[in-house]
């Protein structure tokens, strides 16, 4: 069987096992990388050399905007997806060969993450807040609770305890086409993890209890008609305060870098931190914000040699 037939079968299969998010992703992998290259060749045929002269391909030309490399990340993503569906072909007995595990990857790369400088995150938060337009409150939300864009817009009131001011994640918006039209999906959030309890602080609640009192809307952030405001719709909000106050662009996902720098360099451990995020580990929060953090570092060692007699 050809490869191309093979993953138009899986795919059927995967549609039900997934979210529609992630189904989206597949395909788009498998449509604009892993056809082109490898869908002529029958399942037999996928050598370790031709599988090895695809993932350099991907390295080398893989994107396709630019015809340039990709990143080590999006070369380990569509390795993986091809990995299953060629595991899964040698399960059902359609090929009795796989080869997948001699393919050679490239190294993970942590990426940069891009966070606010402390006057940027100062000029965005009052610009915000001294808005007439109510829904900027939910970048204040990110700012101090690292809520991820798809959890911010699928907040309720419900979710929020005034009482005892904490605020419950337990589900994530998100923007997916079905049957060729784009919808809002709400389903469970990224991870296990993801699934949380967070603490808020008295002047955010504060602030939210104020929007509560004027809001006739079950959601948080809400359009005119308050229903629930869409991901692309919400980015773009962003984007245009931004360059209102002149402030380089970055993505709405920064937000929850600056949230996690900021705390970091307060003082909050990494451990509280990593589970305010949603992480699984701690060490995935240390590792992905040490090198946002050595500006921080460099100032506090600089603060701390002075304590070095410079007569000596």
């Amino acid at each position: 069987m050809k490869l191309n037939n093979w993953l138009e079968i899986w795919t059927k299969q995967l549609k039900h096992n997934i979210k529609q998010r992630s189904f989206n992703s597949y395909q788009d992998i498998i449509n604009n990388h892993i056809r082109p290259h490898l869908g002529k060749y029958d399942l037999e045929e996928l050598s370790p050399k031709i599988l090895q002269q695809f993932v350099f391909y991907l390295q080398e030309n893989g994107n396709n905007k630019t015809h340039g490399p990709l990143s080590p990340n999006s070369v380990i993503l569509i390795v993986t997806i091809l990995k299953q569906a060629i595991k899964d072909a040698n399960l059902y007995e359609i090929t009795s060969k796989n080869c997948t595990n001699l393919i050679k990857l490239p190294s993970i790369d942590d990426g940069h993450v891009s966070a606010f400088e402390k006057w940027e995150q100062q000029k965005i938060e009052k610009y915000c807040l001294e808005n007439k337009r109510t829904n900027y409150v939910g970048i204040i939300i990110c700012l101090y609770t690292g809520l991820r864009i798809g959890e911010l817009l699928a907040l309720t009131w419900k979710d929020i305890d005034f009482e005892n001011n904490i605020m419950c994640i337990s589900k994530s918006a998100y923007q997916a086409k079905v049957d060729g039209k784009t919808k809002i999906m709400v389903d469970t959030p990224k991870t296990k993890t993801s699934n949380r309890i967070i603490p808020i602080s008295k002047q955010l609640a504060s602030i939210l209890k104020k929007k509560k009192k004027k809001s006739t809307s079950n959601y948080v952030i809400s359009t005119k008609f308050n229903t629930m405001v869409g991901t692309r719709s919400y980015q773009k909000t962003f984007e245009n305060i931004l360059k209102k106050l002149n402030i380089t662009r970055k993505n709405f996902h920064s937000l929850r870098h600056t949230f996690a720098t900021r705390a970091l360099e307060f003082g909050i451990d990494v451990k509280t931190v990593s589970e305010i995020l949603g992480h699984k580990d701690a060490t995935i929060t240390l590792k992905r914000y040490t090198h946002s953090l050595m500006s921080h570092k460099r100032t506090m060692m600089n603060k701390f040699g002075k304590l070095l007699n410079s007569n000596l």
